[in-house]
Formats: structure tokens, C-alpha cells, sequence
């Protein structure tokens, strides 16, 4: 037996092929929310709100998907060091801040505002950094 086949890998559960669909899909539908709102803060058309409110709640059920698979993935892994969980809580923190972000789009039409645009900035940035964690993990990258 070779030395490395002995060598136990930093974490054994990559996340799989759907996992990575549901991780990748978190961006364009938070940045679309984003880019929504900012035509939104320019324009004064309510259906920009409207627009993006549809698109946080998909950006949620894909960022909630993938956090779950996460959470399954931390749970079998056989891991040494701290990025999978960085992983997790990076993925928990996008769906949480996602979630007030819904809440507050939920709101009547201009009160939605500015805080509806520095939430979404912040949750675009986190499922960026989320989902450049978790491909770095996919590839390899994080052992």
C-alpha cells in the first residue's frame, strides 16, 4: 500500500453535482435582487421592488437547498481543518440576511428603502463569498 492511500483527505464529502447547482444558482438570483433594487432606488417603478422581492425569494429556497446539503456534507465529512464549516456558516449567514432582506422588501414600496439596497449588497457579497468557498471545495482547493 502506497502513503497515500493512508492519507486521510481534509474533507471526504465534496459537495456533489446538485449541491453545486443549487450553490451556483444562489448568485444570479441575489445579484438580480440587487441590481433591482438599484434600478429600483433610481427609477421609483415599483415593479423594480416587485422584481426583486420574486427574485430573494428564489435566491432563499436555493441558498436554503444548498445549506442544507451543506449541513448533511458537514455532518458525514471527515474533516481536519475550519472551511467546511466557514462553508456552512457563510451559506447560514447569506439565507438568514436573505431572509430579513425578504422581510423588509415585504414592506410598502419606498419604506422598503435604503435599507432593502444595503441588505441586498450585503447578501449578493456573502453568497459570492459562499459560493467561491464551497467551488474551492468542489475543486479540491480547500485540502
Amino acid at each position: 500500500m502506497s502513503p497515500h492511500a493512508t492519507a486521510i483527505p481534509a474533507y471526504q464529502s465534496p459537495p456533489g453535482l446538485l449541491h453545486t447547482t443549487l450553490l451556483a444558482g444562489t448568485v444570479p438570483l441575489f445579484l438580480g435582487a440587487l441590481l433591482s433594487d438599484i434600478a429600483y432606488f433610481k427609477s421609483y417603478q415599483i415593479q423594480w421592488a416587485n422584481f426583486a422581492s420574486w427574485l430573494i425569494a428564489g435566491g432563499l429556497l436555493f441558498c436554503g437547498l444548498a445549506l442544507l446539503f451543506a449541513l448533511v456534507n458537514l455532518i458525514r465529512a471527515n474533516h481536519k481543518k475550519g472551511q467546511p464549516l466557514v462553508y456552512v456558516l457563510l451559506l447560514l449567514a447569506t439565507w438568514v440576511l436573505g431572509l430579513f432582506n425578504a422581510f423588509q422588501h415585504a414592506k410598502d414600496a419606498w419604506a422598503a428603502m435604503p435599507a432593502g439596497l444595503v441588505l441586498s449588497i450585503i447578501v449578493a457579497v456573502l453568497a459570492c463569498a459562499a459560493v467561491w468557498v464551497g467551488l474551492k471545495l468542489r475543486t479540491g482547493g480547500g485540502q
